[in-house]
């Protein structure tokens, strides 16, 4: 329902950091589930960083546990993803989506809203690149 725009990727070397931002026209971020996630060639997209309505209700992926932070700051009705010591892992397409009312592990799980999403709510994605 709600068009979220993803920006902010990049190149970097291994042990970079990039800041990913969601945006949103209309709507006040503030009061959705954002979701980050990731797809790499050959690889099944996979959820990286949720955070629910509540700062405090948030989730990370295993791989980017104690690397990435994802935060919110309503007054820019904005959600960043904090990536830091970026992996060769990390590379990827990186997209946000939002929904209305989710926990944030499951939202990111492999089973959550956004695994029936359409192409009209993943859009473009932000491509991070990590070179050596």
């Amino acid at each position: 329902q709600v068009q979220v725009v993803a920006s902010g990727g990049g190149e970097v070397q291994p042990g970079g950091s990039l800041r990913l931002s969601c945006s949103a026209s209309g709507v006040r971020l503030e009061d959705y589930t954002i979701g980050w996630f990731r797809q790499a060639p050959g690889k099944e997209r996979e959820g990286v960083s949720c955070l629910g309505d509540s700062d405090s209700d948030t989730f990370y992926a295993d791989s980017v546990k104690g690397r990435f932070t994802i935060s919110r700051d309503r007054a820019k009705n904005t959600v960043y993803l904090q990536m830091n010591r970026l992996k060769t892992e990390d590379p990827a397409n990186y997209y946000c989506v939002a929904g209305r009312g989710w926990e944030s592990t499951y939202y990111c799980s492999d089973v959550g809203p956004p695994t029936h999403y359409g192409t009209d709510s993943w859009g473009k994605g932000t491509l991070v690149t990590v070179s050596s």
